[in-house]
């Protein structure tokens, strides 16, 4: 019986030429390299030019990504950008991606659901590709979160970053043992009884956060959706080969490793150069590993995420 999944044709990524280190912001608010590395694991941030926008980055990840599949613009069915800072409030950030590369006039469309929006994204894209909508999918996470900055917090000010993360997602169809290839399950949630732990203040404009709040759910809820995912396909822990995680503080990513019983080795870590790019941090991180070539055809990879809202999410993939 033939099974059509999606899977993950190539990736893509753009970050900015700026790069901010922790001794950067030592000399613009009071906090030291050693106390920003100790807490969130980052020693740097890339940091969008004025005048670059989200729209931008999204772009150039996109053609990089569409560069390392050998496919053409027309072979591109659709495009979701994953984004909580879109240039505007319509039209969306996906429309841009679209009209730059020129691809089919196919569905394209933002999704926002803070740092688990490219898990959202993925999610939306294989259930269209499955129902025989699309074939193939640019899935894109871009987000210029220095713009949402209040640069004189130290609370929220070292934690972030921008850059944009791609994948082309495509119809595979899988039969006898090939039949678990590709997206094999992923899962959604939200708890708006949290939204004041993590949002974007209306009159400021800037990010406000619980801090400690947030990484006890964190921790809590990360550890009780890898088990809700892989308990839906009969499996465990041990059988996955990489944990790809949104990239926001190396001790959250240690602490859910540690409740799976996972080695370190086994989750992708890219936060200490890039800092938390939300939405766009799970596809730097895994553009990351297919640049260092640490991905095998067949590896099992689980994705997961948490953001504002309270949103978080899981997919689970034969890469």
């Amino acid at each position: 019986m033939s099974i059509t999944r999606s899977r993950i044709v190539s990736t893509g990524h753009y970050l900015p030429e700026n790069v901010v280190t922790n001794y950067d912001l030592e000399k613009r608010v009071e906090t030291s390299h050693d106390w920003i590395v100790q807490r969130t694991g980052i020693h740097q941030r890339h940091i969008a030019a004025d005048g670059q926008t989200t729209s931008d980055m999204a772009i150039k990840a996109a053609k990089q990504a569409l560069e390392n599949s050998g496919l053409k613009p027309e072979d591109i069915g659709g495009v979701i950008v994953a984004t909580a800072t879109a240039d505007r409030a319509f039209p969306s950030v996906a429309v841009a991606v679209q009209h730059a590369l020129g691809t089919q006039f196919g569905p394209s469309f933002d999704v926002s659901a803070a740092c688990s929006g490219f898990v959202y994204a993925l999610s939306t894209a294989d259930a269209l590709i499955r129902s025989g909508q699309v074939k193939r999918f640019l899935v894109i996470g871009a987000e210029k979160f220095s713009s949402l900055l209040n640069w004189e917090d130290r609370r929220t000010c070292v934690l972030f970053g921008d850059g944009a993360g791609a994948v082309i997602l495509e119809a595979c169809e899988g039969t006898g043992t090939n039949a678990d290839q590709g997206m094999l399950t992923s899962h959604l949630h939200a708890n708006g009884q949290y939204q004041d732990m993590l949002y974007v203040d209306a009159q400021s404009g800037f990010i406000n956060m619980d801090g400690q709040e947030v990484f006890k759910f964190a921790v809590n809820s990360m550890s009780k959706i890898v088990a809700e995912t892989l308990e839906s396909v009969n499996l465990s822990p041990s059988d996955i080969d990489w944990l790809i995680p949104h990239q926001a503080n190396v001790r959250i990513l240690e602490a859910t490793a540690r409740r799976l019983g996972m080695p370190m080795d086994k989750v992708i870590v890219s936060v200490n150069k890039h800092g938390n790019t939300s939405a766009a941090s799970i596809p730097l991180a895994l553009h990351t590993a297919v640049s260092e070539n640490k991905l095998t055809r067949g590896d099992l990879i689980l994705f997961e995420a948490l953001g504002g809202g309270f949103t978080w999410a899981s997919a689970l993939m034969r890469y």
